[in-house]
């Protein structure tokens, strides 16, 4: 229990302390005026509140990451509450907070051309098509899942049910962004955060007592921490796919300065949301032993509608059917919606002009939601294990991009780069491990990482030399408010 409330509280002090440490050295100014208003459309740009823009910022990144790869985090015991800690603090945050600004700093620019912009054509022309593989994947999962369970517990079949969800997948995605998104998304962030508090508050009344981090009891024998724990843990300390994401809100921002609030805000909440459910998987079935078997009865969906239903009543199984159902819906469209303009704006940049068409919003989702229709039909557990690498990879690239930034600007880059650092050794190392990967032995996996890991630090090196006699800062124009 003292490791759990001890937790939390450095979540918050994070927010308070570190996250003006991250804006003082990112540097904000509120004179600059903001995309919202220098490229207001009525559709994609549009001033929006700050709190507003949080809990919807909130409802984007998380739907049901803190919550299923929690549970699925909590059978790595305690150690798992130093990882959603340290990773949101120090790498998860930044890693938002530098996709939302950086973006806003440059005119609401998406995921792939911040990366083009700092690391280089060659890595954009990567990151394009894996950015766009994610939302493919986030999508398909995110319909299939909710879709099993509407299969489940109303008339409809798990084929109609997925086209229902994609009809309004498509709704949600061609309409501008206050018709849908902004009216009804902060209601379910806030429903999202009342069902964490809910559960929280309620394990104070579970039989069994939230466990300590100590030396016996750090993590089953059987699962290596590293790095499988930072990949299965990904929503609810660092996710890639929060960069694509956080550009959405970055068009709607006021004033430079709401960017702690809704983009380092946002992921410290869903850090204390991803707590309080691996503390649940953790005390629930009184072992991580009796989770397992838990999970492979009903997967982590079955382990969250128990958990609710037991501790809440009636209430609480509203709330699983609730979190289940429309958590990752509303996950899934922000994917297809941010695909979408990225998609458009690479489409601009091919034709060197701005690409003007009433049909250009679904002309530019159709390449993606068919591809996600047809892959939401297959198994969501087999989905997800796909998700996990590329997800990661996503967000060690975004990390290495602020760093870029930091250092071209001759700031303290080492915010970005030792995260960044952290997470090249996580991606390198898993892919050669993991069984959707290429399986090899722990030992053989963790030497190929290593190497790997030398040649991008020694790339890293290099870049820090070249910039020492190259002075250069952010030529991106802004204009001044009024």
């Amino acid at each position: 229990m003292i490791t759990f409330i001890a937790s939390i509280l450095l979540l918050i002090v994070g927010y308070l302390v570190y996250a003006k440490v991250v804006e003082r050295i990112f540097g904000i100014s509120d004179q600059q005026k903001t995309p919202a208003y220098a490229k207001q459309d009525g559709f994609d740009y549009m001033p929006m509140s700050w709190w507003k823009a949080t809990l919807i910022q909130l409802l984007n990144i998380a739907g049901l990451g803190p919550i299923f790869g929690a549970v699925l985090g909590a059978l790595y015991g305690p150690v798992a509450f130093i990882w959603i800690v340290i990773g949101s603090i120090f790498a998860g945050a930044v890693h938002d907070y530098f996709s939302g600004m950086l973006s806003l700093r440059h005119n609401g620019a998406q995921y792939p051309s911040l990366v083009g912009r700092y690391l280089g054509k060659p890595a954009q022309s990567v990151i394009n098509l894996l950015s766009i593989a994610l939302m493919v994947l986030v999508a398909a999962a995110f319909t299939a899942g909710p879709a099993q369970l509407m299969a489940e517990i109303t008339p409809l079949g798990f084929f109609t049910s997925v086209v229902v969800i994609f009809a309004y997948f498509l709704v949600a995605t061609l309409l501008p962004i206050n018709k849908i998104i902004g009216k009804i998304y902060p209601i379910f962030g806030a429903i999202l955060i009342f069902m964490a508090v809910s559960i929280g508050i309620g394990m104070f009344f579970f039989e069994q007592s939230i466990p300590n981090l100590t030396v016996q009891n750090l993590h089953p024998d059987n699962l290596p921490i590293w790095p499988m724990l930072m990949v299965t843990i990904s929503c609810g300390a660092i996710s890639g796919f929060h960069s694509t994401q956080s550009p959405i809100l970055a068009r709607t921002l006021k004033k430079e300065s709401e960017g702690r609030k809704v983009f380092y805000g946002a992921m410290i909440a869903e850090g204390i949301i991803a707590l309080i459910w691996a503390a649940a998987g953790m005390t629930f079935f009184g072992g991580t032993g009796a989770l397992q078997e838990a999970l492979n009865a009903g997967g982590p969906a079955g382990v969250v509608n128990e958990i609710s239903s037991t501790t809440l009543g009636t209430l609480g199984g509203i709330l699983a059917v609730l979190g289940v159902i429309l958590l990752p819906i509303t996950t899934g469209d922000t994917a297809l919606r941010s695909s979408r303009m990225m998609l458009s704006e690479l489409f601009e940049q091919l034709r060197k002009k701005k690409f003007e068409s009433k049909w250009a919003p679904a002309l530019f989702a159709i390449p993606v939601a068919v591809p996600a229709f047809l892959l939401a039909q297959i198994d969501y557990s087999f989905l997800w294990r796909y998700v996990g690498w590329s997800n990661q990879v996503v967000a060690t690239v975004m990390l290495w991009t602020g760093a870029m930034y930091l250092i071209e600007n001759k700031k303290f880059h080492w915010i970005c780069s030792v995260p960044a650092l952290f997470m090249t050794a996580v991606v390198s190392s898993y892919i050669f491990y993991a069984p959707e990967g290429f399986g090899l032995s722990y030992n053989v996996s963790m030497v190929i990482g290593a190497i790997i890991w030398v040649m991008v630090a020694a790339w890293f090196v290099w870049r820090l030399n070249r910039a020492k006699d190259n002075v250069k800062v952010d030529v991106v124009p802004q204009q001044k408010a009024g």
